[in-house]
Formats: structure tokens, sequence, C-alpha cells
């Protein structure tokens, strides 16, 4: 019995950690596909972004020529620690990803894109996004 304890919590705790290979996917689709980054991270002065605080929130350096109604001018952190992930939850990143419509109903706002992923990539990415510190 002593030997098969320690061996059944090894295979719960490994069962609860995430995929290298998903977090890795989920990194190419934040980080290639979608360029998460380059609105949800703040730049320094040169311009190049702080990898310091990646994808921690940032006062995005674009906006409309015109005005385009709920213009947002900054961008949320959606790392795991962040305020957006106790609000929303994983379920509700999930299916905002997968519908590209917030908790209440309603598109993203401008200038998020309303992406609908398929579940395997929405997971992929939250898996990635969780792995973040």
């Amino acid at each position: 019995m002593k030997m098969i304890l320690p061996t059944l919590l090894a295979f719960a705790c490994s069962a609860w950690a995430a995929d290298p290979k998903t977090i890795a996917y989920g990194k190419y689709l934040v980080e290639e596909v979608g360029k998460c980054q380059d609105c949800h991270t703040p730049r320094l002065e040169n311009g190049q972004l702080d990898t310091e605080k990646w994808l921690k929130g940032a006062v995005l350096d674009f906006a409309p020529l015109h005005t385009v109604k709920d213009w947002h001018k900054t961008s949320p952190d959606i790392t795991a620690s962040s305020r957006l992930w106790s609000k929303w939850g994983e379920a509700t990143f999930l299916k905002f990803m997968q519908t590209g419509l917030t908790p209440k109903g309603t598109p993203a706002a401008p200038p998020m894109p309303a992406y609908k992923l398929n579940a395997k990539d929405a997971e992929a990415m939250l898996e990635y996004l969780k792995s973040l510190k």
C-alpha cells in the first residue's frame, strides 16, 4: 500500500500538468498566429516589446483615423495571474476564443478581433497563457 499511494499521487499530478506540446502549440498560436503580444505587451522607449511584462496589458500605440464605436485605448493583462482571469475563469475564456463573444454575449470591443477557434486551438492558447507568470 505504501508503494501504491506515491505512484497514484504522481500519476494524478502529471494528469493535471499541461502537456508541454500543448503549451508550445498554444505559444505558437498566441505569438505567431494571433500576434497577441503586439497589443497586450507594453513597449519600451525604443519601441521593442517589454519582455519583462509579456502579455501583461498595454496602452495601445495606434488608433483609427475615424471614430470607431467602443474602441479601446488599452489592452488587458491576459496572463493567468490577471484580474481578467479571476473574473472570467477558464470556461469563459474558452467560450470567448471559440465564439468571439464576451460573457455578456457581445462581440469583443475593437481593436480585438472576434476569434472563432476550434476547441483544440482555444485550449492550447489557454494552457500557454496559464503557463505564464
